[in-house]
């Protein structure tokens, strides 16, 4: 699941750069987008990676690495999902409305993922 959006957000990004109005961004926006594009390449390649480890080790009787490394994988995955979340919900608002409504998207955007997670690590602190 976290793949494919990561994979759409890529995709939503790459597109991006051939629109008309991708020349309108000014110097700060550019580099919001460009450090953007890069975390969404490393969400997809550490999204990835679980499957790779998967078929490396595949019936070699490492099943409790796999689960362990898999699962590091996967969640810091989530971090950089989360972090490109915030990243896009910024640069979109900041574009179309303006540099103060992106920095309100990204606050709201990181308080929504913060609350979200905080039930899933409460739940796992209390075992």
């Amino acid at each position: 699941m976290a793949l494919t959006g990561t994979q759409l957000v890529s995709g939503f990004l790459l597109a991006v750069a051939f629109q008309q109005r991708f020349g309108e961004l000014d110097r700060y926006e550019l580099v919001v987008y460009l450090s953007l594009v890069a975390l969404a390449a490393l969400a997809t390649a550490v999204g990835l990676a679980p499957v790779v480890l998967h078929r490396a080790l595949f019936r070699k009787l490492e099943k409790e690495r796999v689960v362990r490394l898999g699962n590091r994988y996967l969640t810091a995955t989530a971090i950089l999902v989360a972090v490109l979340a915030v990243g896009v919900s910024h640069l979109i608002f900041d574009f179309v409305v303006g540099r103060g409504a992106g920095v309100v998207a990204a606050v709201l955007t990181l308080v929504a993922v913060l609350a979200l997670w905080v039930l899933p690590l409460t739940l796992r602190a209390r075992r």
